[in-house]
């Protein structure tokens, strides 16, 4: 067996790193301890999470645009989300207090660097239009958001097989302390900012 078939069937295997954690570990912890000019490498930021949000504004009354929300969220993500509800009352917006608003999903560990890598390599390429990421939309605390208007361009989905399109917004979380070493780290995982 040649040397490049054995590291594919090693990247198959279930118990196999995924290959961006792989990167993560050999290249940018590296490369963000000399930027960072940090001591160890427990000082340089890492993922913590990724967090899937879809509302459903026009379904509010529908129970089946929720279970499509969800069934959505289930197949891009591989798990199953929770359903958000109205914290109170708001009646400009024929909004109860409890009633269900929207559902979401957070991704940790293996699936977390699965969906980013899918999500850098699939995803973004398929926008509509797309030209690279807006390098704003930081939070202040080193957390990411960028918002998906089609949920059709995730693989993942058939768009002949839809009836609804949706759109979520997708929270990377990491362990940064403020905007600019958030956007080093996402950076250096392959995340294409726009210049």
């Amino acid at each position: 067996m040649s040397e490049a078939t054995q590291e594919q069937a090693a990247s198959e295997e279930p118990g196999a790193a995924p290959r961006l954690k792989d990167k993560l570990e050999t290249e940018v912890v590296h490369q963000l301890l000399e930027q960072m000019h940090a001591k160890s490498r427990l000082g340089v930021p890492r993922l913590e999470k990724i967090v899937l949000n879809m509302g459903i504004g026009r379904g509010k009354g529908d129970k089946k645009i929720l279970e499509e929300a969800q069934t959505v969220l289930r197949t891009v993500s591989g798990q199953r989300p929770v359903v958000t509800r109205a914290r109170k009352s708001v009646a400009g917006f024929q909004l109860r207090e409890g009633q269900p608003v929207g559902c979401k999903v957070t991704i940790r560990q293996r699936r977390m660097y699965e969906f980013l890598d899918r999500l850098i390599s699939v995803v973004l390429p398929r926008i509509r239009d797309f030209h690279g990421l807006e390098p704003n939309s930081f939070d202040g605390h080193g957390n990411y958001t960028l918002g998906i208007r089609e949920h059709i361009v995730f693989p993942e989905m058939d768009p002949d097989a839809v009836d609804n399109i949706y759109g979520m917004d997708i929270t990377i979380c990491t362990t940064a302390h403020s905007d600019a070493e958030g956007l080093a780290l996402l950076k250096l995982m392959g995340m294409p900012f726009r210049v």
